[in-house]
């Protein structure tokens, strides 16, 4: 039997230079909506600026806000607020805002972010693992407590109040991103899930993984892990391939663009001194120089026939443990109509074996 798992959709929004913005937000909000027909249980993005071929969605706060006034029942999860870029006594109340505007449909994702993120933002990659501890600790405050004081490295606030607070109590489910399995411990100790994925082979999360597992064991928290990775659905193999192949490649492949700003040796010591030594290695380089044929057989993406994705997945929740999964159905300028074939076919054919 199947194990029973949650089902999300997550898109990056990557933007490619011949789509208008614009349209890719709307095209995006047109997919959210085709998510809650069909009664996926959680829609995700992440936050992330500077490179629009990654990513353009730099406020997903807002994209949550709007798409809960044309939906139903799904949640939303930002997976990765970024908190080193923020001052949290500010994120905080913008996250109470959109957990009421959305009537309590948002769960809170955060992580240090991507290591090309720091230079462009301004902010010392040493300083990265600083500020994301004192901000955890500041947002717990800030949603339970009506006044109160953190005298931090980087925050030194004395009895403030932050408001409006959440309308989930005590405050929207967290979970954590990231490739820092000694973070995890903290998420394990305070009852938080862990989110992963992506492009990236399951063998890099498995030690992050392992350690969460053994936190939560240790605190007497119940795990809750979830993972994306990219699914393409068609009637036959052989079209599947064919209609993702260059969007599979696109998505792959555009991660060297933000890459290629890091590659300098300067940069590499300071991400290897800021606790960001996965980007400092060549792992998503590798990654980003692999033909579609090469992802989906090394089993980087679940593309094929109903049956075939299904028995992928199957396989996959039982190798990783996941309590969780959220379809990549958009990716690399992929047609919207396809990625809401995907989930579709996948709703229908796929979900109810593991409900």
């Amino acid at each position: 039997m199947a194990k029973k798992l949650r089902f999300g959709i997550y898109c990056d929004v990557q933007n490619m230079p011949e789509v208008e913005e614009s349209a890719q937000i709307w095209g995006l909000m047109g997919l959210i909506q085709n998510a809650d027909r069909n009664g996926y249980d959680y829609f995700c993005v992440i936050e992330h600026h500077f490179f629009p071929t990654f990513s353009i969605c730099t406020n997903p706060l807002a994209l949550w806000s709007a798409a809960a006034q044309v939906t139903e029942n799904i949640r939303f999860r930002t997976v990765c607020h970024t908190l080193p870029l923020h001052n949290p006594l500010i994120l905080a109340g913008e996250i109470a805002m959109a957990d009421i505007l959305t009537k309590g449909r948002i769960d809170c994702g955060i992580g240090r972010g991507h290591g090309w993120l720091y230079d462009p933002a301004s902010i010392p990659h040493r300083e990265s693992m600083g500020r994301y501890e004192e901000s955890m600790e500041i947002l717990q405050l800030a949603w339970t407590e009506e006044r109160f004081s953190f005298h931090g490295e980087y925050f030194d606030v004395a009895d403030v109040q932050v408001a409006p607070k959440p309308v989930q109590k005590p405050y929207p489910k967290v979970y954590m991103a990231g490739t820092s399995g000694a973070a995890f411990t903290k998420a394990a100790e305070r009852g938080w899930g862990i989110f992963l994925g992506a492009i990236a082979p399951f063998e890099i999360f498995r030690p992050g993984r392992d350690i969460y597992w053994e936190a939560c064991k240790a605190s007497g928290t119940t795990p809750d892990f979830g993972y994306s990775r990219v699914v393409h659905i068609a009637d036959d193999e052989q079209t599947a391939r064919r209609e993702c192949a260059t969007a599979l490649e696109n998505f792959f492949g555009l991660a060297n663009e933000p890459m290629a700003t890091i590659q300098s040796p300067e940069t590499k010591q300071k991400l290897i001194d800021g606790g960001y030594g996965f980007y400092a290695s060549d792992a998503l380089l590798t990654l980003g120089q692999m033909t579609a044929d090469d992802i989906i057989d090394q089993g980087l993406a679940f593309v094929g026939t109903p049956d075939q994705v299904r028995r992928d997945l199957e396989d996959f929740a039982t190798e990783s443990g996941i309590d969780e999964f959220c379809l990549i159905t958009s990716f690399g300028g992929l047609d919207d109509a396809l990625a809401a074939r995907t989930q579709d076919r996948f709703a229908r054919e796929i979900l109810p074996t593991f409900r």
